[in-house]
């Protein structure tokens, strides 16, 4: 007998789920509908900023698999129609095309919830005015670019100094417009502790970008028509001809939370390793909608990035399809890039590591990317976190020019194999002078960690 698998959500993990549950079972066997309210399916979000500057000419260059070519795989996809409840007990959602209102209830055997996350939108006078935009869908960059178009003014305000916020604070600059970014934080990037965000601040503000800190957003102010005219704090006011924001997301649960399906304290579904929602056997979810574990913190943490809704996808359809597989969780390894300037984290903060109950010692270090003598040697700060007795690695944060980014690779593989900041001292990674000095600036700043978590020892 047929069964069919519902999936809402058509991005990366439920389109993901869909096409490996394709894979594994032929449309005689499984037919798959699956409910997507955007136009598009399978595209990368991280790709709007960039899309945004103009380095991508067309949103078509950020989809992976077009909506007729999941259908030419036999996945019955129905774009512009929104799921608006879940019958767990009756085995059933209720979905809504969003051009007509027309509502129908389709059966399902299997279920994947993939309802991803939306932008954070506090409650203040003006948010929803026309010239506010959040930044989530291709629909929402579309939007984005209209109002853009559409503008005579040249002033932007950017709400939010998170990797979004910087993000869309340098696609602005590259169009020309004179950019605020109003950071609530101390410094930017909270996603890296205050010192590296200094970094960052530094560089945003060295662009021509105005960087305003600790700058609490109180109201959108509007013109006569009601669109966006001023961005209010407490204490100033910030002319704004777009306004976007850039302040989070926060999980998109609330339709799995009526239906009765667990979320945790960030708000994300709760599923088990193999992405099967906590107390159901026939529905899994995964991507941004549900929360993941923490494997340095030993916690549920909210982590909304592609890279996992790609890996959940890829489990769920594997188990859905009748095979075995599982997700065992995550470092919290992020890269991000401003003008030049390249951002990277994993693993644990500082502020993280004591709510977990660790005690640690840090090192921070300054490096090149290549031999000093070589051309092109761009400088980078790498700091470093390792548990004070035993000398496991904790975390890692780089900031610095070409070539540093994706050095963090090398400290989330030591995070995911739990070894020490000594042991990475040992690591025999690649070197010619075009691409590292003789010690890599990630073995140099373990090596002044192992230092520390001696002298601590010694102590």
């Amino acid at each position: 007998m047929r069964e069919r698998l519902v999936v809402i959500g058509g991005d990366a993990a439920g389109m993901s789920a869909a096409s490996q549950a394709r894979r594994l079972k032929d449309p005689d066997e499984l037919e798959i509908v699956a409910f997507e309210r955007g136009h598009h399916a399978s595209y990368s979000a991280c790709g709007i900023p960039y899309w945004v500057a103009g380095d991508v000419d067309d949103p078509e260059q950020l989809v992976a698999r077009t909506p007729e070519e999941h259908r030419a795989r036999h996945i019955d996809l129905r774009t512009r129609t929104e799921v608006t409840e879940i019958d767990v007990a009756g085995g059933r959602v209720r979905s809504r095309r969003l051009p007509d209102g027309q509502e129908v209830w389709t059966g399902f055997d299997k279920l994947v919830v993939a309802t991803g996350a939306r932008p954070v939108r506090p409650p203040l006078p003006g948010i929803d005015a026309p010239g506010v935009h959040g930044v989530q869908t291709l629909d929402d960059g579309q939007a984005l670019l209209d109002t853009l178009r559409g503008t005579k003014g040249r002033q932007a305000v950017v709400v939010g100094a998170g990797y979004i916020g910087v993000e869309m604070a340098e696609a602005l600059l590259r169009r020309d417009y004179e950019v605020t970014l109003l950071n609530r934080a101390p410094e930017p990037m909270t996603t890296l502790d205050p010192d590296m965000g200094r970094l960052v601040h530094e560089a945003v503000t060295g662009l021509g970008i105005r960087m305003v800190n600790e700058a609490e957003v109180t109201e959108i102010r509007t013109d006569e028509q009601g669109r966006a005219r001023a961005v209010v704090t407490s204490d100033a006011e910030y002319p704004a001809d777009v306004v976007v924001l850039g302040i989070g997301v926060r999980p998109e649960s609330e339709l799995a939370e009526a239906a009765g399906l667990p979320v945790g304290d960030f708000g994300g579904i709760l599923t088990d390793q193999a992405m099967r929602v906590r107390g159901q056997s026939a529905i899994w979810a995964g991507g941004d909608c549900v929360e993941v574990l923490d494997l340095v913190a030993g916690r549920q943490r909210h982590i909304p990035l592609g890279t996992h809704a790609n890996k959940q996808g890829q489990v769920i359809g594997t188990n859905v399809g009748g095979g075995y597989a599982t997700f065992p969780g995550v470092v919290g390894t992020a890269v991000s890039k401003v003008c030049d300037l390249e951002i990277a984290r994993t693993g644990l903060l500082e502020a993280e590591a004591r709510e977990a109950g660790f005690q640690f010692v840090t090192a921070t270090v300054e490096a090149t990317s290549r031999a000093g003598y070589f051309p092109g040697a761009a400088s980078m700060t790498v700091k470093m976190l390792a548990e004070r007795r035993t000398g496991r690695l904790l975390g890692t944060q780089i900031v610095g020019r070409e070539g540093a980014g994706k050095r963090v690779d090398v400290a989330a593989v030591a995070l995911t194999a739990g070894m020490t900041v000594e042991q990475m001292t040992a690591l025999d990674l690649g070197y010619a002078p075009p691409f590292s000095p003789v010690w890599d600036p990630v073995l140099v700043a373990a090596r002044k960690a192992t230092q520390a978590v001696r002298a601590h020892g010694a102590g």
